[in-house]
């Protein structure tokens, strides 16, 4: 079975970003995800609704 949580350096490396950007997104509560104790966690199916949300804005 394939995991389906990503890091936050995994969930940069999928969206091309840099590790400080995914923490501040997270900081400033702009990207779904979740905390098991003080680490971060991003599902794919989340991260992927919400590229689509965000593609969905830019043409609204």
């Amino acid at each position: 079975m394939a995991r389906q949580t990503m890091t936050v350096q995994e969930t940069a490396d999928y969206l091309g970003v840099h590790t400080d950007t995914i923490y501040t997104m997270v900081r400033e509560k702009q990207i779904p995800h979740f905390r098991v104790r003080r680490r971060i966690f991003f599902t794919v199916t989340a991260i992927d609704n919400w590229i689509q949300d965000q593609e969905q804005k830019i043409v609204s």
